[in-house]
């Protein structure tokens, strides 16, 4: 049986075993690991080594670095990926590479990621700027889900993601618009193609893809309802068609008669442009909302016409993602039932819902207290 010991060097904790002789070649093996931020790190880790070593499971020493083993791993993932995540993991591995590549994959330790993680909202961002949070959260997930691959391989011994700390993402409340604000914006958009899409975004809380990607074959008039069943994502500059990341995505939604009749009137807009331009047109996806060759909208695209009209009303600025939250704020504090409000938001649960909009429930709170007291003292 191996044995080991644990000290501090060079600012950081670490240990060194001996593992005893190779079964196989006679001699004698050793490991070592730098770079544990506490005793505790050190010695758990050096325990977890020496029992991999009882069951026979120590990785063979290697000098490939973390940046070849993501290289190799990205690949292994294949057609488990949708493009746009693909697309994602690569722009985040590219990132880790710039600053961790080179690094050993059995030298990583908890203290090194963390560090990392640090330096990324200090200057990890765009021209050397800072990252945010969220964004250095997510390199660490994506990091974490591929040192537990070289794990579950045996390239290492233990995950170090597994034991850094992330950087904490400060959830801060959605702005959002009044239904004053939001009447004024679709007014002031009223002669714009794509009004009908401001529209269905502001009364249903439909994800921009969901739009973009929304068929005419999946919207139902005579039933006053749509079918949520296909979305439009992208990886980088490239567009690509598919179903809902999730099965709660794939959702039917019921529509009201304005939204209904704005969808009609863009109908009839689509057909004239059809008619326009003849041979040249290209909704082949049957797509409701295209560019005017029936081309499929870039979300990017999509974003920066919003932010143009409301620089034009003078509103308050919001995201286009904030006419989801808009939606949402507003139909709580109507007094639809939050489980309503998830399903049509397409949420894992209704707890993802209320703990989202938690800045709503007490103003719900306080209108209970006062119905319910109405029916008693009434």
């Amino acid at each position: 049986m191996g044995h080991g010991s644990v000290r501090k060097q060079d600012g950081g904790w670490g240990y060194r075993i001996d593992l005893g002789p190779d079964p196989s070649s006679g001699k004698r093996r050793q490991a070592s690991k730098q770079g544990f931020g506490t005793r505790r790190e050190a010695m758990l880790a050096m325990q977890e080594m020496l029992r991999s070593a009882q069951l026979g499971v120590v990785p063979q020493r290697s000098t490939k670095t973390l940046g070849e083993f993501l290289d190799e791993w990205i690949e292994l993932q294949g057609e488990r990926l949708r493009p746009s995540t693909r697309y994602s993991y690569e722009v985040v591995i590219a990132r880790i590479k710039a600053s961790l590549g080179h690094a050993t994959l059995q030298s990583l330790s908890p203290m090194q990621l963390e560090r990392f993680y640090v330096s990324l909202l200090s200057s990890g961002g765009r021209r050397g700027g800072p990252l945010a949070a969220k964004t250095a959260r997510n390199t660490h997930t994506v990091l974490r889900k591929a040192l537990a691959d070289a794990e579950r391989l045996e390239l290492i011994v233990r995950n170090p993601a597994a034991a850094a700390r992330p950087p904490v993402a400060r959830r801060e409340d959605p702005l959002t618009w009044s239904s004053a604000q939001l009447r004024e914006f679709l007014d002031a958009a009223k002669g714009d193609r794509l009004h009908a899409a401001w529209v269905l975004l502001a009364t249903t809380g439909m994800r921009r893809g969901e739009v973009l990607g929304l068929r005419w074959r999946d919207v139902d008039f005579d039933g006053g309802d749509l079918a949520v069943s296909h979305t439009l994502t992208t990886a980088g500059s490239e567009v690509h068609t598919g179903p809902p990341k999730t099965q709660r995505g794939r959702r039917q939604i019921f529509l009201d008669k304005e939204t209904l009749s704005v969808l009609r009137a863009r109908r009839r807009q689509q057909n004239e442009e059809r008619l326009a331009v003849g041979e040249a047109w290209q909704n082949d996806l049957d797509l409701v909302f295209t560019d005017e060759l029936g081309a499929p909208i870039h979300p990017d695209d999509f974003s920066r016409q919003f932010r143009n009209h409301v620089r034009r009303t003078g509103l308050p600025t919001i995201r286009l993602h904030d006419l989801r939250h808009s939606y949402a704020t507003l139909a709580l504090k109507a007094g639809v039932h939050p489980k309503v409000v998830s399903e049509r938001l397409g949420h894992a649960t209704v707890g993802v819902t209320l703990d989202l909009y938690s800045h709503v429930t007490p103003s719900i709170a306080r209108e209970a207290a006062d119905v319910v007291a109405a029916r008693i003292f009434d």
